[in-house]
């Protein structure tokens, strides 16, 4: 068993935690309010308990479809199910929560605390289509709800992680609020915003990371290890990934070529000979005379398509000033521009970039630009797969993160 033991709150599909937990550190708990990446994070449950046991070859089977959910959920300890707890937190589910968890505690003692909540009420997006521009948005204040996380299990250390908006929202009142928040309640708490790209991640992504630690000593936020990247390049990410057309399903796709640094050195392909979900969205015939364009224009001119160049037939409004940019292909030299959950919606910020694949990028595709392993299933179909890996923490990131964490834990 691992010593360090940790909590993850608003836990989505896992990103964070897939960071801690190849730092050894063991889950006592992921608490998530959406059904289908509560069914995500059960999964990847087996996954690490098969791992541990070193019999993969059932979970295996069920990325194969040779055996269902049920059956592989069924096969690990009741009590790993019942740690991932399927629950908003809110003012009346709090205390259930917390019985939860201590069943799940024993005897043992929380290290760290992680989690972020639902960016929306914080992100720049957000703020810009809502009227109010999020004013009075109960999940501007979620953050007070992870403090009675922290004053009730009262970890070492708690790692915060949001969008890069929350610096800004209410001209910094919610950033203020929190840190002061942390520090009435017994944490020294420091932050900086991390980018993505220097952590192996193949994408531009920049999130600000909060760490605290229990006690007034002052806390300074640690200087984390980077990746090389000078071999990380979008034709290094989906070159093994067989040819796709649109509305096309591989629930199993084998690859098409050995192993190359990147994808070995990120554990991104990590021992068997295929993936799952390389599966993408349909698309109608104007739309695919878009992305061609679109793609020719990033190809050979190193420029994004502006909706004022699409020829007139296709254009389907007279707004030719604002939203220009709504078609974007993924680099394939350089590092992808951000993945968000908007991606569920539509396909047009993520074309292929590849003419001889006219399309948008697949369930598999976004999960690498995510830097999620090819063995990490996402469970509630396309949609809801592309939902929980726009709002992820990038795995590469989240490592270096806990990697920081756990020195501090061994040598403070």
């Amino acid at each position: 068993m691992n010593d360090l033991k940790f909590i993850d709150l608003f836990a989505g599909a896992g990103g964070l935690s897939e960071g801690f937990i190849r730092e050894k550190f063991e889950p006592i708990a992921h608490v998530e309010m959406s059904a289908e990446a509560s069914d995500t994070l059960r999964t990847r449950v087996a996954f690490h308990h098969f791992q541990q046991k070193k019999k993969l070859n059932q979970y295996y089977s069920y990325l194969k479809q040779g055996i269902t959910r049920n059956e592989l959920w069924n096969s690990i300890p009741q009590e790993l199910l019942e740690s991932v707890i399927n629950e908003e937190i809110t003012d009346k589910s709090i205390e259930n929560i917390f019985s939860k968890i201590d069943l799940q505690l024993d005897s043992k003692k929380v290290d760290v605390i992680i989690g972020g909540p639902p960016c929306q009420a914080y992100s720049l997006v957000g703020r810009s289509r809502d009227p109010n521009r999020m004013k009075g948005d109960k999940r501007n204040f979620l953050f007070r709800y992870y403090a009675q996380f922290l004053i009730r299990y009262k970890p070492k250390f708690f790692v915060f992680e949001n969008v890069l908006g929350l610096l800004t929202a209410g001209n910094a009142k919610y950033l203020n609020e929190m840190l002061e928040l942390f520090s009435e309640i017994g944490y020294s708490a420091d932050f900086q915003v991390l980018n993505a790209e220097e952590y192996g991640v193949l994408q531009r992504r920049r999130r600000v990371i909060i760490i605290g630690r229990k006690g007034k000593t002052k806390f300074t936020f640690p200087k984390l290890e980077t990746m090389e990247n000078s071999w990380q390049t979008k034709k290094d990410l989906f070159f093994d990934l067989p040819t796709l057309i649109p509305g096309q399903e591989m629930q199993v796709a084998k690859y098409t070529k050995k192993i190359n640094e990147y994808l070995q050195k990120t554990e991104t392909r990590n021992g068997i000979d295929y993936t799952t979900q390389h599966i993408t969205r349909n698309h109608n015939d104007r739309d695919l005379e878009i992305y061609s364009l679109a793609i020719d224009k990033w190809i050979n001119e190193r420029q994004r398509l502006k909706y004022n160049d699409i020829p007139k037939q296709l254009q389907t409004h007279k707004n030719t000033i604002a939203f220009l940019d709504r078609y974007k292909v993924v680099d394939p030299t350089g590092h992808s521009h951000t993945v968000v959950a908007h991606i569920s919606k539509d396909g047009h910020y993520y074309i292929y970039p590849d003419k001889k694949q006219v399309r948008s990028i697949s369930v598999r595709e976004a999960a690498r630009i995510q830097s999620f392993p090819d063995d990490y299933f996402f469970e509630g179909g396309r949609t809801a797969a592309f939902k929980q890996i726009g709002n992820a923490v990038p795995p590469l990131m989240a490592e270096k993160i806990a990697a920081a964490t756990k020195y501090f834990l061994l040598n403070d």
